[in-house]
């Protein structure tokens, strides 16, 4: 797999991150494993910020210690400043009249 620094550096962070949470909740690695569905391994893996680790511990992990929501705006699409000029140059459409002319 190719190593990405700023990749390895973000899950080194997060990582770090998991680890505090972990420790601030007085969970040891077996326990926060277990709660995960996991082996203590993996949690050792996943503090070690090691890229090997299913997308799904990671995400269980974050739903434990209830900090999932900041996902949801993980690849939102994005407006960009042309696409709101353009929007704001379109004239509303009005609605059509129900009465048929005859």
């Amino acid at each position: 797999m190719k190593q990405i620094k700023e990749v390895v550096d973000a899950l080194s962070g997060l990582g770090q991150r998991l680890r505090a949470a972990r420790l601030s909740r007085d969970d040891t690695m077996a326990t926060f494993g277990e709660r995960l569905g996991v082996s203590e391994q993996t949690v050792r893996a996943m503090e070690h910020g090691l890229a090997t680790v299913q997308i799904g511990a990671w995400l269980n992990a974050l739903w434990i210690l209830d900090a999932l929501e900041p996902l949801n705006s993980v690849l939102q699409p994005r407006e960009s400043l042309l696409d709101r000029a353009r929007q704001a140059e379109r004239p509303r459409r009005q609605r059509a009249s129900r009465r048929r002319r005859t």
